[in-house]
């Protein structure tokens, strides 16, 4: 599978660099060009006929259709890692690939009783997470995803018609109205930091009381309100989040409207600076008949790369899901 990863990269690659040198085009805007071209059989972009030869023999070296989802997913994300590396800033990192899958694997479960229920994502980016739980699930889920980055949502949408994914994508600011009526599952990599617009942020009961106001805190009062009763958050935040003296504002605001269902701290590794660490929080919206687990699901997640600790893990989970969830 690895090989079919890596020949589908190098026709991104090579494809997005020639439309790069021609155009005049960064990295990631080429590589959502060549993503269009790849979809519609054809070159979209007015280029030399020398440059539109050699596109349409990348294109022809691979058959979309014989493709599964998951490969071209993983694909496209290591061209988006690559165009990332030109210039990036910090809340523009992809979510890693073995989180996706992790977090997958929690909407699974958390979904065990649906056969249909509504997803979004408020801050998609590259839609990568959102594509990932698609490819995952055998379930017919209503996606929605909202970025407000141009380019990013640019390339959402190209991946997603890539594997053949309906999802609504919403080009704006998540803390602004949505059109998005309330949904089953929110499941989101949360931007980190403080949030500039101080009008929008004044709406909010997690309001900073002076100067900018933490984004995080922000997008998950926002994402209780666009929550069904009794829906989850499975959020990943910064492992700093509940410190300082605002963290008793967030703490008074959650025991409000959720329940705390969990929180699993993510492993250092995959953090190239431990300030960066997160952890997949996970809350469930207060309702009629929501109850909180017996015990609150808590544990340190081990390296995704050992295998042997990751079954101990995923085997206590199980557990756990019986015994709260059932």
């Amino acid at each position: 599978m690895f090989g079919d990863i890596e020949k589908l990269f190098q026709v991104f690659d090579h494809s997005t660099t020639l439309i790069m040198n021609e155009s005049n085009k960064t990295y990631l805007e080429a590589l959502a060009e060549t993503g269009e071209n790849l979809f519609e059989g054809q070159v979209l972009q007015n280029l030399s006929k020398n440059t539109i030869e050699k596109l349409m023999n990348e294109y022809e070296k691979i058959n979309l259709e014989q493709i599964p989802n998951e490969t071209i997913r993983k694909a496209f994300q290591l061209a988006i890692l690559k165009g990332m590396k030109e210039a990036v800033q910090p809340n523009h990192e992809m979510t890693p690939d073995a989180v996706c899958l992790f977090m997958s694997y929690l909407v699974d479960k958390f979904t065990h009783d649906k056969q249909m229920f509504r997803l979004l994502d408020p801050a998609c980016g590259t839609g990568n997470l959102l594509t990932a739980i698609l490819n995952n699930s055998k379930k017919k889920i209503q996606a929605y995803g909202i970025e407000f980055d141009e380019t990013l949502i640019k390339l959402a949408y190209i991946g997603a018609n890539l594997q053949k994914h309906e999802i609504e994508l919403f080009r704006q600011d998540a803390l602004q109205p949505l059109f998005v009526e309330d949904v089953d599952l929110i499941v989101s990599d949360l931007p980190v930091g403080y949030y500039p617009n101080d009008v929008v942020a004044s709406e909010y009961e997690l309001k900073s009381s002076e100067g900018h106001s933490f984004i995080h805190y922000l997008y998950i009062e926002k994402s209780l309100r666009h929550l069904k009763e009794g829906g989850y958050l499975i959020a990943m935040i910064p492992n700093f989040m509940f410190d300082g003296e605002t963290a008793k504002n967030l703490h008074e605001y959650i025991k409000k409207n959720a329940v705390i269902i969990g929180l699993l701290q993510l492993p250092l590794s995959l953090f190239k600076n431990h300030k960066h660490a997160k952890s997949i929080f996970i809350l469930r919206k207060r309702g009629e008949n929501v109850q909180p687990p017996k015990q609150a699901l808590l544990a340190e997640l081990p390296s995704f790369s050992k295998k042997d600790a990751m079954k101990g893990m995923v085997r206590m989970i199980e557990n756990w899901f019986r015994d709260n969830l059932s």
